[in-house]
């Protein structure tokens, strides 16, 4: 792996790569379930929204335990995927299941924000003009809300790339596997290697800004031509 003053870089190559798999995923995943929440009514939809928040206020370590219980070996999940050759815990998949489970609720929340903001009148006319539901959030709720999407995704991102305490409990710290940047700078701390420590944090802080300005440029682009999109003809 390449390295940079003599420290090894696997650590944030396998975060970059958690968190693109985390986030694609969590994208597919979090925006039917926010059209979901956004445009259905009763008690069940703000139950339902408070569940999918709690990994914003839960403590990682409580978390981790969560997702142990149903992703570990002695779960049903986890004897499932044990048979079939392609078991959780401890490994990249499993990194890639705690990163999706912290990061999900910071797109589902401002996701739905920008769902529910798309005026109502617009919908109401395409579905009267013979559009189907698919076609209505298509064509109306992605050109309108995609601004706040992108935004949900950039956060969904950020999160999911700087996990440490759910990631540490699920897939441990294995160097070559599941080693990522945040467990790798914590290890050099325990070590007492500031120095390794000190290059870690600049390289983690100098990416995480670069691809938080990368896509909220990004975000800006998508956001005008989503503006433009939604001014033209139903």
């Amino acid at each position: 792996m390449k390295m940079i003053l003599g420290t090894d870089l696997f650590p944030l190559f396998l975060s970059l790569r958690l968190a693109s798999t985390a986030s694609m995923i969590g994208f597919f995943v979090g925006l039917p379930v926010s059209w979901l929440l956004g445009h259905s009514k009763g008690k069940w939809v703000e139950a339902l929204d408070s569940l999918l928040t709690l990994p914003m206020v839960l403590p990682p370590t409580v978390l981790g335990y969560y997702l142990l219980l149903v992703l570990g070996r002695n779960s049903v999940v986890g004897r499932i995927a044990e048979s079939l050759g392609v078991p959780l815990v401890f490994t990249t998949r499993g990194a890639v299941m705690a990163a999706l489970t912290v990061s999900l609720p910071f797109f589902i929340k401002t996701s739905r924000s920008a769902i529910e903001s798309v005026p109502s009148n617009l919908l109401d006319a395409a579905r009267m003009l013979g559009r189907n539901e698919v076609e209505v959030f298509l064509e109306i709720v992605i050109p309108n809300a995609w601004q706040g999407i992108a935004s949900g995704f950039v956060l969904m991102f950020a999160r999911a790339l700087g996990d440490f305490g759910t990631t540490l409990m699920v897939a441990g710290s294995i160097p070559g596997e599941t080693l990522t940047m945040p467990i790798a700078i914590y290890n050099a701390m325990l070590a007492g290697e500031r120095s390794t420590a000190n290059i870690l944090v600049a390289i983690m802080t100098g990416t995480a800004f670069l691809v938080l300005l990368l896509l909220n440029g990004l975000n800006r682009r998508i956001g005008r031509r989503g503006r433009k999109d939604a001014q033209g003809p139903i």
